[in-house]
């Protein structure tokens, strides 16, 4: 198991979840303002903070332990007003990142609540 700090995580979690989502995306459309647009809806802190709570009560310990300490971590500036989404976003991605490197089944499991999400459909 490689052990990366969390800003690490967090770095690879936000672009591999941009991937999901892209691959999710191209399924649905193939009109390019719909894909910029369903990507968008779903690229971002808001989404992602949704994402988080939908499986927070599954997480095990160690997961929830790392959610804690990503919410802690220090923001942009420029991210400041929307604080609280953006905390719960990095978390998100710090666990995306973890499971990428570390678990790609837990990775793939949750990828599939994701899909099966009313908050996903279109």
């Amino acid at each position: 198991m490689e052990n990366f700090s969390l800003k690490n995580y967090a770095h690879i979690g936000d672009a591999v979840w941009e991937v999901f989502v892209r691959n999710y995306v191209i399924r649905k459309t193939q009109n390019s303002k719909m894909l910029h647009k369903m990507t968008t809806d779903r690229v971002n802190a808001a989404f992602q903070k949704d994402m988080l709570n939908l499986i927070s009560e599954s997480l095990t310990a160690e997961e929830n332990d790392m959610v804690r300490r990503a919410r802690n971590l220090s923001i942009p500036v420029a991210r400041r007003s929307i604080q609280h989404n953006y905390r719960l976003a990095t978390a998100f991605e710090v666990l995306i990142g973890y499971w990428y490197i570390n678990d790609k089944e837990r990775l793939e499991y949750y990828y599939n609540v994701f899909n099966n999400t009313e908050f996903f459909k279109y």
